[in-house]
């Protein structure tokens, strides 16, 4: 069997396959089906291959939205290493059979196994997504390097990963695209405030938030670490921290060790993170290495004030305001003085907020997102690229 005609034809939409490493909810996949979502039917024709398994048991799965919108989702199950033969076979039959004329991945695995399936498909278009300055495991840039002989771009969600990977990953730079990722501003900016009781809270204390998984690259340890000073001024404040992961068992611990368990509310994932955006002051970021962090953009949508560390995108996203909210990373003393001084200057705070979400509605839109990848399908279709 040859290899599938992804020629472009003009009586059909071109077919954009849509490649991640797994749906569970994160700033990755939330990207992935705004993009399907909300490209342009008459030109295009999206279908999603999730590699790992289906999620399970929530019914706002981003599986289930995708399928809503009338997009195919083909989830492959693999898990571990030892699927890998069998979801490489099963990667490559599910595009030969599609014949996408593009092949769009997202996240590390999807990357690499997405490119490499779909040149043994015979697609024509492979394009991959690199969202974060790796800092964790330098096996994958060699991975990278290494797959780059089938890919024709990779999207890169700022100019510091763009950079990062040309400099670190040795990547081409003339396949390297910035299209940095999209918040639906109205939304964030239109939201109410949730209430206390919604978020298992009791009383009217302050709140400040930090929103993302529990894991080592969002750097929440050095953050409780760093709350005993913020407590200590401003009184009555309480952190919620939004979403789950690995270590929350130990950040549980970490907060009673610091007797501030009274004061850190571990509010598991949700997913009416705009409510809980308005009814915060402040919005807190402790990352160790990112890329164009969704939590920034969306407490800018939400016009609230930022403490971030400086990591790649946060400058970017921020722009002129940035360095009045910005950090070095693993420095809880200038994260103190900083949350503290804006806590205690409303006037700071308004102005902050206000440049936050005129700067997220000028040049982080969800449409500018689309219209970059849009324009970009259009012109590997052609040939201009």
């Amino acid at each position: 069997m040859g290899p599938p005609n992804t020629e472009t034809r003009s009586d059909l939409p071109a077919r954009i396959a849509f490649c991640i490493t797994e749906l569970e909810p994160g700033g990755a996949e939330r990207c992935l089906v705004e993009l399907a979502t909300r490209l342009d039917r008459r030109q295009f024709e999206p279908v999603v291959y999730c590699l790992g398994p289906r999620p399970a048991g929530n019914p706002s799965s981003l599986a289930d939205k995708l399928e809503s919108a009338q997009i195919s989702v083909h989830c492959f199950d693999a898990r571990g290493l030892a699927a890998l033969p069998t979801l490489l076979s099963s990667l490559r039959r599910r595009m030969r059979q599609d014949a996408p004329h593009i092949v769009q991945t997202f996240l590390f695995h999807a990357n690499v196994l997405g490119a490499l399936a779909a040149r043994r498909a015979g697609v024509k278009r492979v394009v991959t997504g690199i969202r974060v300055a790796e800092k964790r495991a330098t096996w994958h840039l060699v991975l990278a390097r290494w797959g780059d002989r089938w890919v024709d771009r990779h999207v890169c969600v700022s100019e510091s990963v763009r950079d990062f990977s040309s400099a670190r990953g040795r990547l081409p730079i003339d396949k390297l695209v910035v299209i940095p990722n999209g918040v639906d501003v109205e939304r964030f900016a239109g939201a109410k405030p949730a209430s206390p009781a919604s978020l298992g809270r009791t009383g009217n204390r302050r709140m400040i938030a930090c929103i993302g998984r529990l894991d080592e690259q969002k750097g929440v340890p050095w953050l409780l670490e760093a709350m005993p000073r913020v407590f200590a001024e401003v009184p009555g404040l309480e952190l919620a921290l939004v979403g789950e992961g690995p270590l929350r068992g130990r950040l549980e611990s970490l907060a009673a060790q610091l007797g501030i368990a009274d004061r850190v509310l571990f509010a598991g994932y949700r997913d009416n993170v705009p409510e809980i955006l308005a009814a915060t002051e402040l919005v807190v970021l402790a990352s160790r290495w990112e890329g164009m962090p969704n939590a920034v953009l969306e407490a800018m949508a939400s016009g609230r004030p930022v403490v971030a560390t400086d990591v790649a995108g946060v400058r970017e996203a921020l722009g002129p305001a940035a360095d009045g909210q910005i950090v070095p990373p693993d420095d809880p003393r200038e994260f103190a003085r900083k949350v503290t001084a804006i806590l205690g200057d409303n006037e700071l705070a308004a102005r902050l907020g206000q440049a936050n979400q005129q700067r997220a509605r000028q040049h982080f839109s969800l449409s500018a997102m689309v219209e970059a990848y849009e324009r970009l399908y259009a012109a590997l279709l052609s040939g201009a690229v």
